[in-house]
């Protein structure tokens, strides 16, 4: 007789295992343990509590349903990460798709701009420790654009490579290089700005 797993001090490989045999109380431990970093991934996209909390919950409405072509070659948070992100993604292309497309859009599918991109001596992303640079840069990331704030995310917190953000945002691999040189650059401006007016 198979030993009764004990949900609240298993591991989250025998929950998503359990689970995968069509149990769902293990994966309302895995829901319990980890939608707050479901969310907080959500909200970072979508910068809107109801949108993040509603795109988070189907996330995992989706992780239940495809939860058998999960094969654990990766975390089940980053698994469940990745179905997260794609439906911000989807649900920030519809909405996108209502409004003009900007003046800074087109400058950027221009093309060109990644075969003379600079040396980067600034790369605001990297080395945050300080809690006070943290909200510096969030304050920043509320005033880019959804495709600069999303390229960031998705390399720079995700590391997700080149070709996997362009199959994620239906874009070339050099408009994704062309999208973080600008929202590098410009997020770097940002933090700039905002600096000197809390010197003030």
């Amino acid at each position: 007789m198979a030993k009764k797993l004990d949900i609240p001090n298993a591991d989250d490989e025998s929950l998503v295992r359990a689970a995968q045999r069509g149990a769902m109380p293990p994966y309302e431990e895995l829901v319990h343990r980890h939608r707050d970093k479901i969310y907080a991934r959500a909200f970072s996209m979508l910068r809107n509590e109801e949108e993040a909390m509603d795109l988070s919950q189907g996330a995992w409405v989706k992780g239940w349903q495809r939860l058998k072509q999960f094969k654990h070659n990766s975390s089940f948070t980053t698994w469940m990460t990745r179905i997260c992100i794609n439906l911000c993604l989807d649900f920030l292309r519809k909405r996108k798709r209502k409004q003009t497309d900007s003046l800074d859009q087109m400058e950027e599918e221009s093309g060109g701009v990644e075969r003379r991109m600079p040396v980067e001596e600034f790369n605001p992303t990297e080395n945050v420790e300080r809690e006070e640079l943290r909200l510096q840069i969030d304050d920043a990331m509320l005033k880019l654009s959804y495709e600069h704030r999303t390229v960031l995310i998705l390399h720079e917190f995700e590391r997700l490579e080149y070709k996997e953000i362009a199959k994620a945002m239906h874009c070339s691999i050099g408009t994704v290089m062309s999208r973080l040189f600008y929202a590098r650059r410009k997020l770097a401006t940002l933090l700039i700005s905002l600096k000197k007016e809390r010197c003030k």
